[in-house]
């Protein structure tokens, strides 16, 4: 294995540590708290110490298959009588998709639950439309309560979902509910039902705002907490203190440290590239002078003066041929 490789490989690592690490930080209660008021209606007006109390049980991190027929084999209501094997296939699948983390969360009634799904796409653009991927994630949400949440056609008993995704890599602040509506076509029927059921929430993050963050008030208190855990500006230290002084969010010696190793491997990656970008830029820039040397002299000065290797010399050959075109 050549060391062009081994540096690939390293920078893939990081960043699928990154990636774990980030799913790590956000599925703290105190932090899930703070998503929650900021995207589910019935929370707008709680306090979020509040709302950790309903959090049910301890978030799921990784560990439940997107994949038809596997859902169930991990995800459990903490409330659910329901008892007995579920219906779906218990087969198991490598490389199966897992959500980032997904949860229940009691109501303030005390009675009614939510299901809710948070992802974190650093990627906005990876080769297909984000939105529809949320939408799948969704649907396999409500397809899979069946014989978890309520059993046989007691469809009624169906739970309302969320799935929350986060998208710094948008460079936009920006908020969107989608969900159900009711367009009456014809007539003014009013169909039973519970039409809130499906829940998506696309956040996109500017997370360069985050450096303005104690002089401008402009932001919602959720895009400045989200801007501030995915900077890649911030140190760990100063995202603790932001989250103090600006939020009055509390970060105890776990969090802190989750924060300072993202901040470590997001500074790693970035390092990386900056390394891989200016290697790229010299052997361009010598291949582009050997190119020179070609087109004013002769092969033999190439490899005399530049000390030019016939490989190099065969790619700047491409590269004059190229900018004669």
């Amino acid at each position: 294995m050549n060391k062009h490789t081994k540096e690939i490989i390293g920078t893939i690592g990081m960043k699928a540590q990154y990636d774990e690490n980030a799913k790590k930080l956000l599925s703290n209660k105190i932090f899930l708290a703070h998503i929650l008021k900021g995207t589910v209606t019935e929370f707008k007006d709680a306090n979020p110490r509040d709302i950790i109390s309903l959090i049910e049980g301890e978030p799921y991190v990784s560990t439940v298959s997107v994949e038809p027929g596997m859902t169930n084999q991990v995800l459990e209501n903490p409330k659910s009588k329901i008892k007995g094997s579920n219906t779906e296939n218990t087969e198991t699948k490598e490389g199966a998709i897992r959500f980032d983390i997904i949860f229940y969360v009691r109501m303030k009634d005390g009675i009614s639950q939510i299901i809710v799904n948070i992802e974190a796409q650093k990627n906005s653009s990876p080769g297909y439309a984000l939105m529809n991927r949320a939408i799948f994630y969704t649907c396999r949400m409500i397809s899979s309560q069946k014989e978890r949440d309520f059993t046989n056609s007691n469809y009624d008993d169906m739970v309302k979902v969320y799935s929350i995704w986060i998208c710094p890599g948008v460079n936009k602040n920006c908020l969107n509910h989608f969900h159900i509506t009711d367009d009456a076509l014809v007539g003014n029927y009013k169909w039973p039902g519970k039409k809130d059921l499906f829940n998506v929430i696309m956040i996109g993050l500017d997370c360069e705002s985050s450096q303005k963050l104690s002089q401008s008030k402009t932001e919602s208190e959720l895009h400045q907490f989200l801007n501030i855990l995915f900077s890649s500006k911030l140190s760990g230290e100063e995202k603790v203190r932001l989250l103090d002084e600006e939020l009055d969010i509390p970060v105890d010696e776990k969090i802190r440290e989750e924060l300072n190793d993202m901040c470590n491997l997001s500074e790693g990656i970035e390092e990386k590239g900056m390394k891989k970008g200016m290697k790229k830029g010299i052997e361009t820039g010598r291949l582009e002078t050997i190119a020179e040397c070609l087109r004013n002299g002769t092969m033999n000065d190439a490899k005399r003066l530049l000390k030019a290797t016939g490989e190099e010399i065969e790619k700047a050959t491409e590269l004059f041929l190229k900018k004669g075109e």
